[in-house]
């Protein structure tokens, strides 16, 4: 995914109602950009970083910035805007990038299924194999040891994908859990039993009744995001 403009720098004063976050520009002027990452973004917002944002053409825009990336003062890259996952993981499967996911004959996306009023990120559909279900998560909480974990905070929603998931795995479908590592000190992905104890190991369930979990880690620039390889995941 290439950025048209190139991503604009600029410094974090502070984000505020999970939705909006106040920065400084070059200049010395502020502004109030668009933060599309509703969660808690742990280690991804602190004042002081570097942000990098983007600018839509879109007259009808309270705030026509929006964050992209933080860059940490450890120099870490961190895609913080999740709405980025959904279209990294489509483009990668059609690039033949993530090679678990590759011969099938439809992409879809946001189809509705499920006992659970849900929609799955991607459906792939193949004459001669079962339908795939694709559910897309961003990792961006990083320990100290390059470990990454998800979630980053309790998620009943997430938790409700989980056996979403599992049903589809236990009627003959193929289910998936692709996590993109959006952080780029991440190199190993676990689930957070220590903030989401239900979402770990509903997890644990969903894999022994047959989802299978596959982690991709993104590259990041202010130019373009892209995943590039596979990292291991381990309960």
């Amino acid at each position: 995914m290439k950025f048209q403009p190139p991503l604009a720098p600029a410094t974090l004063i502070q984000r505020y109602k999970r939705f909006l976050a106040d920065i400084t520009l070059g200049d010395g002027s502020q502004r109030t950009i668009h933060c599309a990452n509703t969660g808690a973004m742990t280690g991804c917002a602190e004042p002081g970083d570097t942000v990098w944002f983007s600018t839509s053409d879109n007259p009808k825009r309270k705030y026509p910035n929006s964050w992209e990336l933080t860059e940490t003062k450890q120099g870490h890259r961190i895609c913080v805007n999740t709405a980025r996952a959904n279209t990294l993981a489509v483009e990668a499967i059609q690039n033949g990038v993530i090679s678990e996911l590759q011969g099938y004959d439809q992409l879809l996306t946001e189809v509705k299924y499920g006992n659970e009023n849900s929609r799955i990120d991607i459906l792939l559909k193949s004459q001669n194999k079962p339908t795939c279900y694709i559910e897309v998560k961003s990792v961006t909480l990083l320990d100290e040891q390059g470990q990454g974990y998800f979630p980053d905070a309790v998620t009943t929603r997430g938790q409700k994908h989980l056996r979403e998931l599992t049903e589809m795995a236990q009627s003959g479908s193929r289910a998936v859990l692709l996590f993109t590592v959006l952080h780029s000190g991440i190199e190993k992905v676990s689930p957070a039993l220590h903030i989401d104890a239900k979402y770990s190991q509903l997890l644990k369930d969903a894999q022994e009744q047959g989802v299978e979990v596959l982690c991709y880690k993104a590259q990041l620039s202010s130019n373009e995001i892209k995943l590039v390889k596979s990292l291991k995941f381990s309960q």
